[in-house]
Order: C-alpha cells, then sequence, then structure tokens
C-alpha cells in the first residue's frame, strides 16, 4: 500500500469539502427547528393577545336583547317593538333550572361625565351586583357594586379606566370623590381597569357602572330591560339551552320562536369554541410544517453523510487496514449525523428562544416564550431522526473493505 503527500491531501480536501456541506446541512435543520418553536411560541403569544379580548368574561353565558320582530305571529304583525321585562329574569330562573345567574342590565349611551373642569365622554349601564359573574371586573382603585348599594339605591358608580384617567389626570384615588354623569352627581367607589373588548353595553374602559335601581329611575324605564345576561351551571352546554330560553322568553311575549332578528341571542360560548378550534389548527400546521421541515433536514444529513461516506472511502479503508472494526465505522458515521443535528437543532432552539424574548418585551402582558419540555420533545425527535438519517451511511461505510478502499484510491 502507499501513502503519499497526494493521498492525504485528498483526504484533507474532503474533509473541507465535508465541512462545507455540513454546515449547510446543518443551517437547514437549524433553521427547521427554529421555525418550529418560533411559530409555536408566536402562537402562544398570539392567542393570549387575542383571547385579551374576552378577558374577565364568563366562557358559559349568553346575553340576549329585544329587537323588531320580523314575522307575523297569532295575529301581530311583523315590525313590532318589544322589550325585555324584569318578569322574564324571574321565569328563566323557575323555568330553566341549568341556569346559574340571570341578571339584567339596563344601558344608556352618548353622556358626558364631568369634573370640575375635566371632561370625559361616556356611557352608562344600571346592573346588580351579581353581574360580576358575567363579567369580572379588574378593580385597580376601590371595589365593586354590593347588594347594599343596588337595595338601598345608593347613587355611587364604578368607573373605567379611560374616564378615571380623564377627569383624574393626576392619577389619584378617585373614591370618595364625586363625579357627575349628565345632571346627577355620583360618588366614585371604584376603578375598573379591565382590558377586554367584549363587553355588554360598551366598552368597559368607558363605562360609568351604576345600581341598576338607580338607573331604573333614572330613565324611568318601570319593568323594561335593555338585556338579559344568563351564565350556565358547570357542565351544562348553553346551546342545549338556546331554544328553551327562546320558548319561554316568545311564549310571554307573543313572538314567533323562531324569530331569530326579533330576539338576539349571543352565545358566548360559541364564541369562545371558534377560537379553541382555530387555534387548534394553527397548532396542527404549525407542527405539520415544522416536522416536514425538519424531516427534509434529516433527509439531508443522510445525503450529507452518504457523500461524506463516498469521499472518505481511502480514510475509512486505512483506518479498516489498521484494525478498526465495522462497529467502529458504524458508531463513528452515525455519531457524527447525531452531533450534526444535535448542535445545529441547539442552536435553533436558543435563537428561537432569544428572538421569542424579544417579542415578549416588545408585547406586554403576553407569554410569547414556549414551555421547556417543548424544546426538549422538539431537541429529541431531532436526535432520532439524525440517527436514523445516519443508519444508510453508516451500513454502506461498514461494509467498505481495505481492498476496495485502496483500488478506489
Amino acid at each position: 500500500m502507499r501513502f503519499d503527500t497526494d493521498t492525504y491531501r485528498e483526504i484533507l480536501d474532503a474533509l473541507t469539502r465535508n465541512k462545507r456541506r455540513s454546515l449547510l446541512t446543518g443551517f437547514g435543520i437549524f433553521w427547521g427547528l427554529f421555525m418550529l418553536l418560533f411559530l409555536i411560541g408566536g402562537g402562544r403569544g398570539v392567542k393570549a393577545l387575542l383571547m385579551r379580548n374576552f378577558e374577565g368574561f364568563a366562557s358559559n353565558s349568553i346575553v340576549i336583547a329585544a329587537s323588531e320582530t320580523t314575522k307575523p305571529y297569532r295575529g301581530f304583525k311583523e315590525g313590532r317593538t318589544w322589550n325585555l321585562q324584569y318578569k322574564d329574569i324571574e321565569r328563566l330562573q323557575v323555568l330553566v333550572p341549568e341556569l346559574e345567574v340571570v341578571t339584567p342590565e339596563l344601558p344608556k349611551w352618548g353622556l358626558i361625565a364631568t369634573r370640575d373642569d375635566h371632561t370625559a365622554s361616556c356611557h352608562a349601564k344600571g346592573v346588580r351586583a351579581d353581574y360580576v359573574k358575567v363579567e369580572t371586573p379588574s378593580m385597580k382603585f376601590g371595589r365593586y357594586l354590593n347588594e347594599v348599594d343596588v337595595q338601598q339605591k345608593r347613587k355611587v358608580c364604578v368607573i373605567g379606566e379611560r374616564i378615571w384617567q380623564s377627569l383624574f389626570p393626576d392619577g389619584d384615588n378617585p373614591c370618595g370623590q364625586y363625579i357627575r354623569v349628565g345632571s346627577v352627581f355620583y360618588q366614585v367607589i371604584g376603578v375598573d381597569v379591565s382590558t377586554s373588548n367584549i363587553n355588554i353595553g360598551g366598552s368597559s374602559a368607558e363605562s360609568v357602572t351604576l345600581p341598576i335601581t338607580v338607573m331604573r329611575d333614572l330613565m324611568n324605564s318601570g319593568e323594561a330591560v335593555g338585556m338579559i345576561c344568563a351564565i350556565g351551571r358547570e357542565g351544562v352546554n348553553m346551546g342545549d339551552l338556546e331554544g328553551k330560553i327562546r320558548q319561554v322568553i316568545a311564549g310571554q311575549h307573543y313572538i314567533d320562536p323562531t324569530d331569530e332578528e326579533a330576539m338576539m341571542v349571543l352565545n358566548m360560548e360559541v364564541m369562545f369554541s371558534i377560537m379553541d378550534n382555530l387555534f387548534r389548527g394553527i397548532n396542527f400546521l404549525i407542527w405539520m410544517v415544522g416536522i416536514g421541515t425538519l424531516l427534509a433536514g434529516a433527509i439531508g444529513v443522510s445525503n450529507i453523510m452518504l457523500v461524506v461516506v463516498r469521499e472518505r472511502t481511502v480514510e475509512i479503508g486505512i483506518r479498516r487496514a489498521i484494525g478498526a472494526t465495522p462497529k467502529d465505522i458504524l458508531s463513528q458515521i452515525v455519531m457524527e449525523g447525531i452531533a450534526l443535528t444535535a448542535v445545529a437543532g441547539l442552536s435553533g432552539i436558543v435563537f428561537s428562544v432569544l428572538l421569542l424574548q424579544l417579542l415578549e418585551t416588545i408585547a406586554h402582558h403576553a407569554v410569547f416564550q414556549i414551555q421547556f419540555s417543548t424544546a426538549i420533545s422538539a431537541l429529541l425527535l431531532l436526535m432520532i431522526l439524525g440517527l436514523l438519517a445516519g443508519i444508510a451511511p453508516a451500513y454502506r461505510a461498514m461494509h467498505i473493505k481495505p481492498v476496495d478502499a485502496m483500488r478506489d484510491e
């Protein structure tokens, strides 16, 4: 056997070319794992941002509102106006026992709140104390309305964040201070800083919440209510109750139960379900794209290792000639494939974590970061793919004979 300078130069050239190919393949794996983890973390953060629109709102709730009829019924023509009443609340509580909370709301829009020289446009809504179960407030100062406020018709209010910022620009605690809404003065007992964009009767940031008894006298609404909010008991599907609710209310107001325009029923459970299904589909798509990218990277590893084995035939032959066993050759090639995927994979994890941390810093109140178990699972999957990708090249290298390697040289 002849081992001259040209032979060793050939081996070194092959190793240099292999490094370049390995870098390209490693970048493909790095990019695949980075995209997978970045999309998972990004999807998680986007979901958190979107779900902030529903923050504090009961997911198993229904909102009922009255409108003009669009169908004739029992001698009444279409186009008839009607109102929900307090008696409808009592009927729902008795005839629909699956409902845990049934509470009214009286809204009024286009009002102006003033304090000294400060003004703010607002809307008022009268509610009972149990309304807190429908739309949970986030109190920065003070408290929410209670039963005593409602029963004693106290002229107190809970104001939204924008009204607080407009009327109290210094950021002081407004509790105990008085503001005027319309022509009536109310004592502020709390500030609600909820960020939810799903609100009944208007944005909570621009609302003045009053006891419904006070609002009832102010509007002289009598037995009429603007809307009825209901929450189902645990385990109850609100979609199954919608028809029953329509039957109970429509029967007392001589309305066709099938006239959906006359009685608008907003099922929040359906909206939450749509959001969950949407992000479930997005997560499935993310994993499909990510795994597909990783598989492409693994195939690239397998191809580059086959080229490596081909170009390192002389090297492998020399190792076999000086005593290396087929098992040694097998472990070498497999470990090179695993090492390539591991280094590229860890780099992808680190880069994706850093970029997601940057997004989390920019977007407040949203968690973009991936879970540790997700990163480890992705890395283990990548290691398994690297192991499988190295089997075929290792099998070929294991069967290289020293004589054939020297002849190839």
